[in-house]
């Protein structure tokens, strides 16, 4: 694979890694890939796939992790269980490859401006593609120990 665009972002890791909303962040298509931006105006929201380039050794390969980010509701990490990274939107995976669901602001030749990115300055883009109504679920279900956890930490 080779990256297609490259994230802009002024906005800090830590700030990233707080999930703080309202920030904006550009994404950089290459030139040879202009042309793949065609058609994307009108669009309210785009899927980032990017390359998480810079994650710690120990979060790639890594099977079960603790629902980390739970921690910033007041969760204790003795409180956490011990999952799978299959279970969890967390960066730590077998393959350091994200995903990422954000509106889409505006477009300025190969500039894509996107709100609330969690994504750092200078990650790799993979790929982009539009959201539409057929990926929607209407009806969906989380396990009863996430369910139970939100509960605990206030926001259920």
């Amino acid at each position: 694979m080779r990256p297609v665009g490259v994230i802009h972002t002024r906005i800090s890791q830590d700030e990233i890694r707080e999930h703080r909303k309202g920030s904006s962040s550009e994404i950089e298509i290459f030139p040879e890939f202009e042309d793949a931006l065609d058609g994307i105006e009108g669009f309210s929201h785009v899927i980032v796939v990017a390359w998480l380039n810079q994650l710690r050794p120990e979060q790639i390969g890594r099977l079960k992790v603790k629902p980390r980010g739970l921690l910033r509701h007041g969760l204790s990490l003795d409180e956490l269980p011990l999952v799978g990274v299959f279970s969890l939107d967390s960066p730590t995976r077998p393959n350091p490859i994200g995903l990422s669901l954000v509106p889409l602001l505006r477009r300025e030749g190969r500039v894509l401006t996107v709100s609330d990115l969690d994504y750092f300055d200078g990650t790799p883009v993979l790929d982009l593609k539009p959201y539409q109504s057929s990926y929607r679920a209407d009806s969906y279900k989380v396990p009863d120990w996430h369910e139970r956890l939100l509960r605990k930490a206030g926001h259920v």
